[in-house]
């Protein structure tokens, strides 16, 4: 029996043998792209250097350069608000939209507006939000939330797209071709951008020396939400903000490259303020609505304030054997894969999601690949230390501040073996001999359900380094 809801839904993810088909099939590809548009390995190290450089940077100053950025906007225009909690951004969203008698708002791709849980706030409020991008809009349709940073709806194959749309939406006929659902998607939502009194947008970097907001996007939709209504709010992050202008295009190549193997996506968008008297087009009103939600106390520890270099390209979920298995939604957060398990834990508290580190291999496959060198596997591993520290934590179910007794003597049988050579030498002989008949019961049973059954080689390491005539250190 699970012994959390995490670990429930772990359970039954991995019984999905079609999520997993639709993960491993997603990921793999996105893996493969992401080599394809790196070829140089050399040059992609020095990029990821002067990103991290980058974000460092900004993070250094970042009390001024928000300063800076309110400064420039309201100069520009821009009307900027500021929220503690995601509680107040959600009601300075609403008190912006009643004000101007908003009763439709289309909306594109934001993680903080899903941070915020921003539509089903609206909704409440009688306000109906409706998603433009296409895998938010999938989504949308199937009363679920995203399982991907960049592709919410990376879970879903084609015919099970192909149902919901011909489920959801009327006169649409069941097809599995990806241009027809397009076509289907496109035609639903062009009456929309017509009818909305507002667009949403999230924010993918702003620009403190010009007082910039930078939209990264490949379908248009974005474009639309930001330029076709008569009102623009843009939500973001506070660790969002960069110094110049100049720092955008290293920070826009690793973001679309690690993001969706690209060398350059379909459209960036740099927004400066509202229509002008001589603008065919644009907003009448730009609001910007800056998030903190937990960022300070993030930003006030100095080995934490890494996690804040994130530009939310999923590339660490890509490449994360768990993520790969479990998928997004067995987290239960905004953020899932291995940023959501660093940054999740900081945002709403050890306590609460205290469980999220340990579901992690250590590998360092995510770090490995992270844009902006954010060390994972270290902060994951800090994490770790202080929720067995908690009284609440995953790592102590007693409250006693201590884990259990079993793991606590089999960690100390582990030391006793790791400090006698032939003790350690017999473990595994017994394993190369007996691990192919393991019998699947206990804790065994449910792990081998989903995994294949461990071969363990007949030859070890130190038997094959003798043979090739290196001695025993």
């Amino acid at each position: 029996m699970a012994d959390s809801a995490f670990e429930s839904r772990i359970e039954q993810a991995l019984e999905d043998e079609t999520l997993r088909r639709n993960f491993a099939s997603a990921l793999g590809a996105f893996a493969a792209r992401r080599r394809s548009v790196f070829p140089d390995g050399r040059a992609l190290e020095r990029l990821r250097t002067q990103a991290a450089a980058i974000r460092d940077r900004a993070l250094a100053r970042l009390p001024e350069l928000l300063e800076e950025l309110e400064s420039r906007l309201t100069a520009n225009g821009i009307r900027v608000h500021w929220a503690e909690t995601a509680a107040v951004g959600c009601r300075l969203v609403l008190e912006i939209l009643e004000a101007h008698g908003v009763r439709r708002v289309v909306k594109g791709k934001s993680m903080v507006s899903e941070e915020m849980h921003l539509n089903a706030f609206l909704a409440r409020h009688g306000i109906e939000t409706v998603e433009t991008d296409l895998g938010e809009f999938i989504i949308q349709l199937a009363g679920e939330t995203p399982a991907h940073i960049i592709v919410p709806a990376v879970h879903k194959n084609r015919a099970q797209i192909a149902r919901l749309f011909q489920e959801k939406i009327a006169g649409a006929p069941y097809t599995e071709e990806v241009t027809e659902l397009n076509a289907i998607a496109r035609r639903t939502l062009r009456e929309r951008f017509r009818e909305a009194g507002a667009g949403l947008s999230g924010v993918n970097f702003a620009v403190a020396e010009t007082g910039t907001l930078c939209l990264v996007e490949n379908e248009g939709n974005g474009r639309m939400c930001t330029g076709v209504p008569p009102l623009h709010i843009a939500v973001m992050g506070i660790e969002k903000v960069i110094e110049r202008l100049e720092d955008l295009p290293p920070l826009l190549r690793l973001l679309t490259g690690s993001a969706t193997g690209q060398r350059v996506t379909t459209y960036v968008n740099l927004i400066s303020g509202p229509r002008r008297n001589a603008d065919p087009d644009g907003p009448r009103e730009v609001h910007l609505v800056l998030l903190d939600n937990g960022r300070s106390a993030v930003y006030a520890d100095p080995e934490l304030r890494a996690t804040l270099r994130c530009i939310r390209c999923g590339c660490c979920l890509n490449h994360c054997p768990v993520y790969a298995r479990i998928g997004g939604h067995a987290y239960g957060t905004t953020y899932p894969g291995p940023i959501g398990k660093v940054l999740t834990p900081q945002l709403l508290g050890i306590d609460r999601a205290g469980e999220l580190p340990f579901a992690s291999t250590l590998c360092g496959a995510c770090e490995e690949v992270c844009p902006v060198r954010i060390p994972l596997a270290h902060l994951l591993r800090r994490l770790r230390a202080e929720a067995v520290r908690s009284p609440a934590s995953r790592g102590d179910r007693r409250g006693s501040g201590r884990p259990d007794r079993l793991e606590r003597l089999a960690w100390w049988a582990w030391g006793q073996a790791v400090q006698r050579p032939s003790i350690y030498r017999a473990i595994l002989a017994g394993g190369r001999w007996l691990g192919g008949l393991l019998p699947p019961v206990g804790p065994l049973e449910r792990w081998m359900r989903t995994h294949a059954e461990p071969r363990f080689s007949r030859r070890n390491l130190r038997r094959i380094l003798r043979r090739q005539g290196i001695p025993d250190a």
